[in-house]
């Protein structure tokens, strides 16, 4: 076997495994049990500009979010808590921006941590790649926002009887985290629109900016494989009616 064929080859495995274990589980791979809703991205910029268009120049986005449990561990338990927020743009791909639960600092952003709590800090410890160097996103709580509760349940009350917010914010591997945004959360989507909506952390991200790492590969396949199992594509789902 050619040097050249062993990442296809690899890449081949990873996704199949990914779309039978999703059949096995009847639905997503990853992050199986969460709920989604409409929502909006406030961006006012990034204090010291990035490069990439997206992150440096103030706009509102119409959004669809999924927060969600990795495992998912029993109601109130300790579990890697998940973020994916879909920005809408006016034209082109939307950006599909996946964050997991983490600590803010600058080598435990690295890491997902569980926790009980879906109001903290999420991370998406794998970095992106713009033209002027690498950076890592992250979702932090918004001390004026309500409260997310720690389980799904409450998650659903919160969202109902308010408008509960995420700070938006960027940085590089050791450096502060700067601020660039918000994710505000809206109507709650059906059950079957949550079904449907599939991300692609890789493929759906803006001109200026690409998914970077040694485990890039293995996100792209093991998301393809779950989303052709359940018969989805990269853009399946998602409201863009901005209702908060």
């Amino acid at each position: 076997m050619s040097r050249t064929s062993t990442p296809s080859r690899a890449a081949a495995l990873v996704e199949r495994a990914a779309r039978v274990l999703a059949r096995l589980r009847r639905g997503r791979l990853l992050h199986p049990a969460g709920r989604s809703f409409s929502g909006e991205v406030f961006v006012w910029g990034v204090p010291a500009p990035t490069g990439v268009r997206l992150l440096d120049e103030p706009g509102r986005y119409p959004a669809t979010v999924r927060l969600s449990k990795g495992v998912p561990t029993p109601a109130g338990w300790p579990d890697v808590l998940g973020l994916a927020v879909r920005l809408h743009r006016p034209s082109g791909r939307p950006f599909d921006l996946l964050v997991s639960s983490s600590a803010a600092a600058p080598l435990l952003r690295h890491l997902p941590l569980p926790r009980r709590r879906f109001a903290g800090t999420y991370s998406s410890i794998m970095s992106y790649r713009s033209a002027r160097q690498r950076l890592w996103f992250a979702a932090l709580a918004d001390p004026e926002s309500p409260d997310l509760g720690c389980d799904l349940t409450e998650l659903t009350a919160s969202a109902r009887a308010d408008a509960p917010r995420l700070l938006l914010a960027v940085a590089s591997a050791l450096g502060p985290w700067q601020l660039f945004g918000q994710v505000t959360l809206g109507d709650q989507l059906g059950a079957r629109e949550d079904t449907a909506l599939a991300y692609d952390p890789v493929g759906n991200a803006p001109e200026d900016l690409c998914l970077a790492g040694p485990l890039r590969w293995l996100r792209e396949y093991s998301y393809r494989g779950s989303r052709r199992a359940r018969k989805a594509s990269a853009q399946s789902g998602g409201s863009t009616g901005v209702t908060v």
